[in-house]
């Protein structure tokens, strides 16, 4: 499916997951991932984006709100921030600016954003959410990857989340732990699990409680890095975040872009916070803006491409979770 306009044209791409993808909200199989291109004429940047239904957005929706700008899309990165609201569809577009930028100039976008030469990252590894079992068969199965992300909070079972720790943890006694609750812990649970957490030597956990209902985050112990995801989208939502959680997970569909994210890493350190910068499952197009972000974060969740059964060529090169800078041809 696919729409053009002038200089704008965008299109819903379907990319195979190996195996399937599962979270405490259900599995998918496929990734479906929005394309945005912006051309001068010359040189084509291009951007891409994942509509996350969490939020309401739907591949149709996104496609049709950047179709809708029509042959004039906005030509600055400033201009788009004030066109649209921060969501998956702005990060397309964005993106693609900052993509066509460095090919016009012949500048890269690491430069262009003002960091040093990017250097390789180590990202997570997800272990899908299952059984204890399973995860730790899964864990123990890729043992060249030293820092793996596990996904909790089943809804029909989150008690099973410190059996799921202990068993992964058996597993890879060497490797380094995240996990992500996605909403799925409840109050009566939280202490118990943030003490296993502890115990199996996790670093931090991703959005325990559901977002709008985490007040309590303030009131206990932390014995673990507590992290906002859900909770947390631009610049303007870190404050009144700031005594519940310890960390932030930023993602480019979430900010609406690279060109926020890049704000809202620094409005995140200034509140103390520290930086997770993580992403859905989608290609290297996706990962590679992303990069200049998670040069400055504690922890990197790029593994989007690990994820798929087969991803974009050129890609992202990803040796043993260490990712090398993006390539031109690639983004950027």
């Amino acid at each position: 499916m696919a729409s053009a306009a002038g200089r704008l044209a965008a299109s819903v791409e379907s990319w195979p997951i190996a195996g399937a993808f599962t979270i405490s909200r259900g599995a998918k199989r496929e990734a479906i991932v929005v394309v945005a291109e912006v051309s001068d004429g010359r040189h084509t940047g291009r951007g891409e984006c994942v509509p996350y239904p969490r939020y309401g957005e739907t591949p149709e929706a996104t496609l049709a709100a950047i179709t809708a700008l029509g042959a004039a899309p906005p030509t600055d990165r400033s201009a788009l921030q004030t066109a649209m609201s921060p969501c998956a569809a702005r990060n397309a577009l964005d993106c693609a600016l900052w993509d066509l930028e460095a090919k016009v100039s012949g500048t890269p976008a690491w430069q262009l954003v003002g960091m040093s030469a990017p250097a390789p990252l180590l990202t997570c590894y997800t272990i899908s959410l299952a059984s204890p079992a399973e995860m730790a068969v899964k864990a123990a199965g890729v043992p060249h990857l030293p820092l793996l992300k596990l996904k909790l909070g089943a809804r029909e079972d989150a008690a099973g989340d410190a059996e799921r720790m202990r068993a992964v943890r058996r597993a890879r006694p060497d490797a380094r732990l995240v996990a992500d609750a996605n909403e799925g812990w409840t109050a009566a649970d939280l202490v118990r699990l943030l003490d296993v957490a502890a115990e199996t030597g996790i670093e931090t956990i991703e959005q325990p409680l559901p977002a709008g209902d985490d007040a309590l985050l303030a009131k206990i112990a932390h014995p673990v890095a507590v992290c906002a995801d859900e909770a947390a989208h631009t610049s303007s939502s870190l404050a009144a975040l700031a005594d519940r959680y310890d960390a932030v997970n930023i993602k480019l569909d979430k900010t609406g872009g690279l060109t926020h994210a890049l704000e809202m890493a620094a409005s995140a350190r200034a509140l103390g916070l520290r930086i997770m910068v993580g992403c859905m499952v989608a290609t290297s197009l996706s990962m590679a803006p992303a990069l200049l972000v998670a040069a400055q974060a504690d922890w990197v969740d790029l593994d989007g491409p690990l994820l798929l059964a087969r991803d974009r060529v050129p890609g992202l090169v990803i040796d043993s979770g260490w990712i090398a800078p993006a390539s031109s041809e690639l983004w950027g």
